[in-house]
């Protein structure tokens, strides 16, 4: 009899388990984009510390990343006002955060490659970034992206940027002998910089382009882009209705004259970089 009682309460926590909703709620639902349509909630995921993409400052995060983020859930609600839980995603932790639930969806510089599609399923992307390279102002020994090699590059946490520089294709790019310095986030990265403990930063020129602004005079972008890097939304493995809602509010977004309006809202101020004119090519919802 003990036994019997032992499975049934065993049985009970493990449809209780299966009930949990998206992002930790209480009732179930098949897909983000019906958690949304139902109960107009949701657990957002944004970086807190990349200013002009997704820096937290009061409340909650602000900037580029943050618009596009309410614009398409609240299409995905139906044109409803969503209540927005936001959460710090950080590069190293948003595969585990959506599959775990931590997260129903994530908005954060969140390049798509390859090896994150196998884990991710990825909207969009909703813009393009390229990658470039950031240096104190006064170093005229990097000029070019090629002239790393040797030199002190940041690896961030979670992220594939330092790949771009020293490994070879498909995830890398220039294949150099560069020296990696580790940090916590890209934030670590630039104040790093600033101490004269890296050379350089390289990653999207949208982030760089948020922190180059922040001190003006102190670095310098070299404006010499050498990858595509497609900002996707982030959504639990196999989620494929909510990955083709998302692709068609992102598609009415750039239509609207939405997504023109936020790029120039958040880095019409940054040289070299220039609104899209149209939305991006989607990456099959899979």
């Amino acid at each position: 009899m003990r036994a019997r009682r032992i499975w049934a309460v065993l049985a009970v926590a493990a449809t209780a388990a299966s009930l949990t909703a998206c992002g930790g709620g209480d009732e179930s639902y098949s897909s983000v984009a019906e958690k949304l349509e139902k109960s107009q909630k949701v657990v957002l995921g944004t970086k807190w510390d990349q200013p002009g993409l997704g820096l937290k400052k009061g409340a909650e995060p602000e900037g580029f990343d943050v618009d596009v983020a309410k614009y398409v859930v609240k299409e995905l609600a139906g044109g409803k006002d969503v209540d927005i839980t936001w959460k710090e995603s950080a590069s190293s932790n948003r595969e585990a955060f959506l599959a775990n639930g931590t997260v129903d969806i994530i908005f954060a510089s969140y390049s798509i490659t390859e090896s994150r599609k196998e884990k991710v399923t990825f909207g969009g992307p909703y813009i393009v970034a390229h990658q470039d390279v950031m240096v104190r102002t006064d170093d005229s020994g990097i000029a070019k992206p090629t002239d790393l090699a040797g030199k002190r590059i940041c690896q961030a946490a979670g992220s594939n940027s330092y790949k771009r520089i020293t490994d070879p294709p498909p995830d890398g790019e220039l294949d150099l002998d560069a020296q990696l310095v580790g940090a916590a986030s890209y934030s670590e990265c630039v104040a790093k910089l600033g101490g004269n403990n890296l050379d350089a930063v390289t990653t999207d020129d949208l982030i760089l382009a948020g922190f180059a602004g922040q001190a003006p005079g102190k670095f310098k972008i070299l404006g010499q882009p050498f990858t595509d890097e497609k900002y996707g939304v982030g959504l639990k493995k196999g989620d494929t209705k909510t990955c083709e809602a998302v692709n068609a509010a992102i598609t009415k977004m750039y239509q609207d004259g939405t997504a023109q309006q936020l790029f120039t809202k958040w880095f019409g101020q940054a040289q070299g970089l220039k609104a899209p004119t149209g939305a991006p090519t989607f990456e099959p919802c899979a």
